[in-house]
């Protein structure tokens, strides 16, 4: 069963919203009797398991090497379907979105879809196509983050197809599908149907996994976020602090999912007026991006340009650290 995480793309209002990504298969085979694992596929995997355990403490440079590794290996063991080398390029595709590097991590993405595809279409697999519908999933949060929503809409829509097939349409993976693509018909504008689809999904994982499991943190903020742009925001203040809330206390106040939704909180308490309480979440979001996220990550550019704004509107020139070369206008 794939795993689940979590990267947030920036919305044009500022807010970060969630599109949960799927991690490629690690353990398994893709058709057929169960092979041997040769030591170095086992190597492989251990490599993506590690890279995978720093990506998701925020660690993203030092998961880079690792990867690299782990593909070099895997493209001197391709075995007949080539699939263990598509599972590291997906890997590395996760590991180049989250570090803001989306050129690079579309390209991972697009070798490791023309390898599955291929791969489903001439040696069938219920495993090969459970990992290109994670590749689909993934191929759309990028697009979300980069802000191209309706051409992800149609990956997202794939992935969906395949893993309700498969899963069925209750499965945890089935609903991940399910809220990315939620939030690239709500980049769209298309809130009312983004909506639906969030609070049944927001239900079902709660159901699943208990009130305060990741997931439904993750959809709280997507929620919040599209209350937000519709204007209800206590209704998104709402979410948001309960996001806040479960986050701190599974991923620790220093994680930069937790930098996200305070970033979300400190738009909103802006648009509501509470300007001295948006500047203390803003200045929180930004220590925490500082310590995790590269110089020129988007989300901390964004953080940057969001607490600028928020100086100009209050008439101050308080001290934003200047580690990129972003030009901000006070």
């Amino acid at each position: 069963m794939p795993q689940f995480k979590c990267l947030f793309s920036i919305l044009t209002t500022g807010v970060f919203i969630a599109v949960i990504l799927c991690v490629s298969v690690l353990h398994g085979n893709f058709g057929g009797p169960e092979p041997e694992n040769t030591a170095d596929e086992v190597r492989i995997r251990a490599l993506i398991k590690r890279a995978a355990n720093l990506r998701e403490n925020g660690q993203y440079d030092q998961a880079a090497p690792i990867l690299s590794k782990a593909l070099a290996l895997a493209e001197q063991t391709r075995g007949p379907d080539q699939m263990l080398l598509a599972a590291t390029l997906n890997q590395i595709g996760i590991r180049d979105k989250y570090a803001g590097q989306f050129e690079d991590g579309e390209k991972a993405y697009q070798k490791a879809l023309t390898i599955a595809e291929a791969a489903v279409k001439d040696n069938y697999s219920a495993s090969a196509e459970s990992l290109l519908a994670d590749i689909y999933h993934n191929l759309g949060g990028l697009d979300h983050a980069r802000e191209r929503y309706a051409h992800g809409e149609p990956f997202a829509r794939r992935s969906v197809e395949i893993r309700e097939r498969l899963l069925g349409p209750n499965d945890p993976a089935t609903l991940a599908d399910i809220a990315a693509l939620a939030a690239l018909l709500e980049g769209q504008g298309k809130h009312e149907e983004a909506e639906q689809l969030y609070i049944g999904v927001l239900y079902d994982f709660k159901r699943i996994n208990g009130p305060e499991s990741y997931d439904v943190a993750v959809n709280l903020n997507n929620l919040a976020a599209l209350y937000f742009a519709e204007g209800k925001l206590n209704e998104a203040q709402s979410r948001y602090l309960q996001a806040l809330a479960i986050k701190e206390k599974l991923l620790g106040q220093g994680h930069p999912d937790v930098g996200f939704t305070l970033n979300n909180l400190a738009v909103l308490y802006k648009t509501q007026g509470k300007l001295k309480d948006a500047g203390l979440l803003y200045r929180r979001a930004l220590d925490i991006f500082e310590k995790t996220l590269s110089p020129d990550h988007p989300k901390l550019i964004e953080c940057r340009q969001n607490y600028a704004q928020l100086l100009k509107h209050m008439g101050e020139r308080g001290p934003i650290p200047q580690k990129i070369g972003v030009q901000l206008t006070r």
